[in-house]
């Protein structure tokens, strides 16, 4: 018996030390750090900036800039949520405000969390497979998701899945193209691009049109491969970016009239990522160029008004070469300070810089890892 006995004493004891080192998950701090003189005749409050992380990080996080008090509050989704075992999760793909809430598109977590916009604690969780993008229109919010696994080439066709901003409950789902991006609601149509991005050379070049009543697809319109970005001017015109092919078939930008749903329009620019305010739509690309083996990096500006290039560069300074990889835009309405993310090497903490409207950097500062998409929200 006393064999039994000490092996049932070892054994407690090895219970006791394995309790006695486990260690509660850790809340990742919030940082504050101040950035500009408070901007009081501003209706804008704030700027969220959403971090994508590296994937199979779970490195995703949640940034604020306060417009009334003038700083920069980083990983507030931590420091709100410390339950949040993985914190905000991994890879974070999409941010906009909505109403009263905060969405947040996370893509290899498979979810899209719902946070009270002044508070940012998480209102509910809704899990969604390999979900992507967002749009929004009467009371309703638009999630196109890849389905199937990250990567996978025999992955099924994609859908946009229809979610109640009241209930947070998906009402219904419509099967798209394969691994839909983006997404723009117009005249009650949804318009969504699909890529086919897990399947090179065989890439989507079509623009599912969803009728918003019957949530159907009722037809695609032909634009080019790997499409990826869809912004709506102010006269119901959509840009729709390609990513071409990353090697002989370059990006380019299209032109789409809504009310035909022909593309009217093609610029020979490369998009990675693109804002319109008015009657302007400032670009940034970073393409890789195979005979030099180098990024080509580029800013652009479009009179949408008039489908044309404009010749002025939207940074003027030269602070542009303080720039590694431009990754996120977005500009402010009120003052058209342009601002821009940089990814630098997309493993250790970024840059968010801005530009005011004559072009001259007026800040820069560090975000998390990879920072990317922006959404403001106002008074």
């Amino acid at each position: 018996m006393k064999k039994y006995n000490h092996i049932i004493l070892l054994v407690s004891a090895i219970l006791v030390l394995t309790v006695a080192c486990r260690k509660e998950p850790k809340v990742t701090p919030a940082q504050q750090e101040t950035l500009f003189t408070p901007e009081t005749n501003s209706n804008i409050a704030g700027l969220f900036l959403l971090n994508e992380g590296n994937m199979n990080m779970n490195k995703a996080s949640l940034d604020y800039i306060d417009y009334q008090t003038g700083i920069y509050h980083r990983n507030i989704f931590g420091q709100a949520n410390p339950t949040a075992t993985k914190g905000l999760g991994d890879v974070g793909n999409d941010i906009a405000v909505y109403g009263s809430k905060l969405y947040v598109v996370i893509n290899v977590s498979n979810k899209i969390e719902v946070l009270d916009k002044h508070t940012y604690k998480r209102i509910k969780q809704i899990d969604l497979l390999n979900c992507r993008s967002m749009a929004f229109g009467n009371g309703k919010a638009y999630i196109s998701a890849y389905l199937g696994k990250v990567g996978d080439a025999s992955a099924p066709n994609g859908i946009v899945a229809e979610l109640d901003t009241a209930s947070l409950e998906i009402t219904r789902k419509v099967m798209v193209g394969r691994q839909p991006e983006e997404m723009a609601v117009v005249n009650n149509k949804l318009y969504v691009a699909n890529s086919g991005g897990y399947s090179p050379p065989n890439y989507e070049r079509t623009l599912s049109v969803i009728d918003l009543n019957s949530f159907s697809e009722i037809k695609r319109i032909d634009v080019a491969i790997n499409l990826n970005q869809v912004k709506v001017d102010a006269y119901g015109d959509l840009y729709v970016s390609s990513r071409g092919n990353y090697y002989d078939v370059p990006s380019k930008l299209y032109v789409i009239d809504t009310h035909t749903d022909l593309v009217k329009h093609q610029f020979d620019v490369p998009v990675s990522n693109m804002c319109i305010l008015g009657d302007t739509a400032y670009i940034i690309s970073t393409a890789w160029n195979y005979p030099k083996q180098e990024n080509e990096i580029s800013y652009t500006t479009l009179d949408v008004k008039n489908e044309k290039v404009l010749s002025g560069k939207f940074i003027n300074d030269g602070t542009e070469k303080q720039i590694s990889v431009p990754y996120g835009i977005i500009v402010n309405p009120q003052t058209k300070d342009v601002l821009i993310t940089d990814a630098g090497n997309y493993v250790s903490p970024g840059t968010l810089f801005c530009f005011d409207s004559s072009g001259r950097k007026k800040w820069s500062i560090a975000t998390g890892d990879i920072p990317a998409h922006m959404t403001f929200i106002y008074k």
